[in-house]
């Protein structure tokens, strides 16, 4: 056979083992069976409990059920409860919430310490977190455990300060207030003995995360005394609202000329009244984290992550509403079209990061907190009218020259000092000092009756020395 005869028998042979090996391949292809379809997660209803406003929470759900991270875990529904802090406990436990969202460090740190809070674990949420400074103006944006994971993180930073109707101050004569001891001066006590209204408006620690962090704040930064000094006069010049959202529409409408405020309140205030404007007390503030975390127990943890992860990164636009207008704590936040376009609040976020606070010891006002506001709310929200009716008296004959200001202070002093009353533990009489608040912080918190005890002698206590110097006072 010559040479291309045997050339044509190869190709014969090679032609048919390449269709022998491509029918091989393709019956393997088509004989295998096909591979299950990806089975879709199940329908997942994420419930929120949260202080934030409505218009926060419903600006959030609208945008997270439109994201990724949304469809990819099948979350069709997000239920929010806004709630009193005293409730948090018993939602969780009851196992009615899955994350904690808004109502600042104070609240979260309490739920970390009585164990109510998971750690943040998944990978999404984590790399979220990563992006989250740890430090803001040297305030921690993070809660690390004493196991070194983290239990909450920062989603908003906020300061505190006041914010004032310029409007009303001028009607009542008044300068605008540049410090929390000016809040306290007979000055703004003015309005109420030549109108028989206060200029001032404070919220119910109680009912107010926020308000008690600026207790806090006024306490660490004059010290015990004098800060209780501080907040009692406060509470004489101000209407006592219920909440801090009250105090700040009290702003808008006018009803008072200077409102104690979270920083977001009044960058609203301004929006909704351009004759407010949200000042920082400069050197008497603080720059917090407001967090959101998993809570233990949460049936959807998974998902629950999902939506963290979704805060503190896409869901910091938020923040950027302008009937919104919160700090982000995602600084990448400005460096999307809508971030460039809110150059009003990116100013006013480099100038949170400029502020100069006091040193506020976190860990400090954790260990007298809940004593501090119910020791508050029984000597100056619940006997309020007492309290003003003495003030009034005090100021009037001050302001009428019938007392100098030797006389005045002396009887400030004795409206402002802490009380001293009968101890229901010992039977001893003692003061209320920093000390003794720390040193009956636990059973306060667990023990009611001795808890509705404190607060009925702090009470009596607090009315009979208002009427004890509204007695001095009627020799004048």
């Amino acid at each position: 056979m010559d040479k291309s005869g045997i050339s044509r028998i190869l190709m014969v042979i090679i032609i048919i083992s390449i269709v022998v090996l491509a029918s091989t391949i393709l019956a393997f292809i088509f004989m295998r069976p096909s591979p299950p379809p990806e089975e879709k997660p199940p329908e997942v209803e994420l419930r929120i409990i949260s202080r934030h406003p409505t218009d926060i929470l419903m600006k959030a759900r609208e945008l997270f059920k439109k994201s990724e991270l949304a469809k990819k875990y099948n979350i069709v529904e997000i239920r929010t409860i806004v709630i009193p802090p005293g409730l948090w406990r018993k939602y969780i436990e009851g196992g009615k919430a899955d994350v904690a969202w808004g109502g600042g460090p104070t609240l979260f740190d309490y739920l970390y310490q009585e164990g109510l809070l998971a750690p943040l674990d998944s990978k999404e949420v984590l790399e979220a977190v990563a992006q989250i400074p740890d430090e803001i103006a040297g305030t921690p944006m993070k809660r690390i455990g004493r196991d070194g994971k983290i239990y909450w993180v920062a989603a908003a930073i906020a300061s505190f300060g006041f914010t004032v109707n310029h409007d009303r101050l001028k009607d009542y004569g008044l300068p605008v207030p540049s410090s929390w001891k000016e809040l306290a001066s007979p000055t703004i006590g003015k309005p109420l003995v030549e109108y028989g209204e206060p200029a001032l408006g404070i919220a119910d620690p109680t009912m107010s995360t926020s308000n008690t962090r600026m207790y806090e704040i006024i306490l660490q930064r004059y010290g015990w005394k004098e800060g209780w000094k501080i907040l009692t006069l406060m509470a004489a010049n101000a209407e006592v609202y219920s909440g801090s959202a009250d105090v700040r529409d009290g702003v808008i409408r006018g009803e008072i000329a200077v409102g104690i405020t979270i920083d977001f309140y009044g960058y609203t205030a301004k929006f909704t009244n351009p004759k407010c404007e949200y000042i920082i007390p400069k050197g008497e503030t603080i720059v917090n984290g407001d967090p959101i975390a998993l809570v233990k127990g949460a049936k959807n943890p998974k998902a629950a992550q999902a939506f963290i992860a979704w805060v503190l990164t896409e869901g910091q636009e938020v923040w950027l509403d302008p009937t919104i207008n919160r700090m982000p704590s995602n600084p990448k936040v400005f460096e999307t079209p809508r971030g460039k376009n809110r150059t009003d609040l990116y100013e006013a976020y480099q100038a949170t990061l400029k502020t100069k606070g006091i040193a506020f010891n976190d860990t400090l006002a954790l260990m007298y907190e809940r004593v501090m506001q119910w020791y508050f709310k029984a000597t100056l929200v619940e006997v309020n009218d007492r309290l003003k009716e003495v003030w009034i008296k005090l100021l009037s004959l001050y302001f009428k020259g019938k007392i100098d200001e030797s006389k005045f202070n002396e009887y400030v002093n004795i409206l402002g000092a802490p009380l001293k009353f009968i101890d229901p533990l010992s039977g001893k009489e003692v003061e209320f000092t920093e000390e003794y608040a720390i040193s009956i912080c636990e059973k306060f918190e667990t023990d009611p009756t001795f808890k509705d005890k404190l607060i009925s002698t702090w009470k009596k206590e607090a009315i009979e020395k208002y009427t004890y110097v509204l007695q001095q006072l009627k020799k004048y």
